[in-house]
């Protein structure tokens, strides 16, 4: 078994939920099996198969996690018969099958999160695991999660860039009220505004020709979704 200080410095905990996935091209750029530890949650691992055809390498489970009210387990075929270690959960519990993988990945040293199939056509496990980006940010860890048309992360008091290979971002507050927001090179920029939750204002900008765009957060933070 890897040391936790081995985990640390070299791998990035892969999440992978039961939403529905329909860019897996886009999606299978992000990952990088050499470095990548894959935990499957539950239905999740329906996603295997499409997600290995456009990565072009095989993307075996490192950890499986579940209650398996999703992922239905074939005639004849049982959880150990998995290649890899299965923490199966009960189907009545506090945590979400996925709230519970990353508090497993926190426990384990993981440092660098990737969420996937986590936000779908469920709007209620859509915002509880939009949750979990927000809680990594205060475990002082990096994570973004993608879905189909965009990819979000967390952005505080140190600076975040945006390429002009996306169309569009946008920046909501989805906690508490953000303070002296700021963004440079951009069609819309701000200089130290503040963003509250029943206000969103800061939404579809676009970085300008040319530029990256820079975003600082000066108390508080905001959710950032750059859309392809």
């Amino acid at each position: 078994m890897e040391s936790t200080e081995s985990v640390k410095n070299q791998r990035r905990a892969v999440i992978i939920g039961a939403a529905a996935i329909g860019n897996y091209e886009k999606i299978a750029s992000y990952l990088q099996p050499d470095r990548d530890f894959y935990m499957y949650c539950d239905g999740g691992l329906l996603h295997q198969r499409q997600l290995e055809k456009y990565c072009g390498q095989a993307l075996s489970p490192n950890l499986i996690v579940g209650d398996f009210d999703s992922y239905q387990l074939q005639k004849g075929f049982s959880l150990s018969d998995f290649p890899c270690q299965v923490i199966q959960l009960p189907r009545e519990k506090d945590d979400t099958d996925t709230w519970f993988a990353v508090k497993e990945a926190l426990r384990r040293g993981f440092t660098d999160f990737l969420l996937l199939g986590v936000v779908g056509q469920r709007l209620d496990h859509s915002l509880g695991n939009l949750s979990i980006l927000l809680h990594l940010h205060q475990q002082g860890v990096q994570a973004q999660l993608l879905d189909d048309f965009s990819q979000m992360e967390i952005v505080g008091n140190t600076p975040v860039f945006v390429s002009a290979d996306f169309s569009y971002f946008s920046l909501l507050n989805i906690c508490g009220l953000a303070k002296e927001v700021t963004i440079k090179n951009a069609q819309y920029p701000l200089d130290k505004a503040e963003i509250n939750c029943t206000y969103q204002y800061a939404i579809s900008n676009q970085v300008l020709p040319g530029q990256v765009a820079e975003i600082t957060v000066g108390q508080g933070s905001l959710l950032l979704i750059k859309v392809w």
